[in-house]
């Protein structure tokens, strides 16, 4: 019974994860992200871990603080720290005193291990002309993320890779793809999204001649970095 009753005390006195993504109409997209949420709660069996979404899908910041009750660290699951994370998440912590957020996930270097996987699961060529697909955002903090990562990338490939944003930003998508095809050669998109959706789609439907899968796929297991970053945000947000 003792060692029931430290249990407990321990499992109430650690901050719980709460893991709030952007959220998805994509039936693939949210069982993606979902499997994310149920593989970082597996990796850390003494910790509570939630799941959460900021639009699109409930239940919603506030509701997620509320059902887990106690001390809480907040990891976005978002790959740049735009309005989402400086304002919808700030002002819905400040209703929950104890409570702390962490950074975004990117940018990172796993995040590049995941992108070089999956455009070497692609079959980049050697003289493939590569364009980082991001989301866009007002914010210049999160546009300014997107651009390191594009620098991130040309370093682990040893070629040059554009940015191109498929809203809220420049250059958007296509451009930065036609701008690629006048270099000659073919043009490979490598999608810089979380999971399967409307952006996603979107990505996929330019003129470049392949186009990489998000970071997560519905239905399999989620890269093991993907995983680490998440539990590495927390602890950082713990710090």
């Amino acid at each position: 019974m003792s060692l029931l009753l430290d249990a407990v005390r321990v499992r109430t006195l650690t901050p719980a994860l709460a893991a709030i993504s952007h959220g998805t109409s994509s039936a693939s997209g949210q069982r993606a992200v979902a499997a994310l949420v149920s593989a970082v709660a597996a990796a850390r069996g003494d910790l509570a871990v939630a799941g959460g979404f900021v639009d699109v899908q409930q239940p919603d910041v506030a509701a997620t603080l509320e059902r887990i009750a106690g001390p809480t660290a907040v990891v976005p699951l978002l790959l740049s720290a735009g309005y989402h994370v400086h304002v919808d998440l700030r002002r819905a912590l400040a209703s929950f005193p104890g409570s702390t957020l962490a950074t975004a996930l990117g940018p990172d270097d796993r995040l590049v291990d995941i992108l070089e996987r999956r455009l070497s699961e692609a079959g980049l060529r050697d003289g493939d002309r590569v364009v980082l697909a991001c989301a866009g955002s007002s914010d210049s903090r999160a546009v300014a993320d997107c651009f390191d990562m594009g620098e991130r990338m040309s370093r682990r490939l040893g070629r040059d890779v554009r940015v191109g944003f498929i809203s809220a930003a420049s250059p958007r998508l296509d451009e930065a793809v036609d701008l690629e095809r006048a270099r000659g050669g073919r043009v490979v998109v490598s999608t810089y999204l979380l999971a399967p959706g409307y952006f996603a789609d979107l990505a996929a439907s330019t003129v470049a001649e392949v186009t990489t899968s998000p970071l997560l796929r519905a239905d399999e297991r989620p890269p093991t970095e993907l995983v680490d970053l998440v539990l590495d945000r927390y602890a950082g947000a713990l710090r």
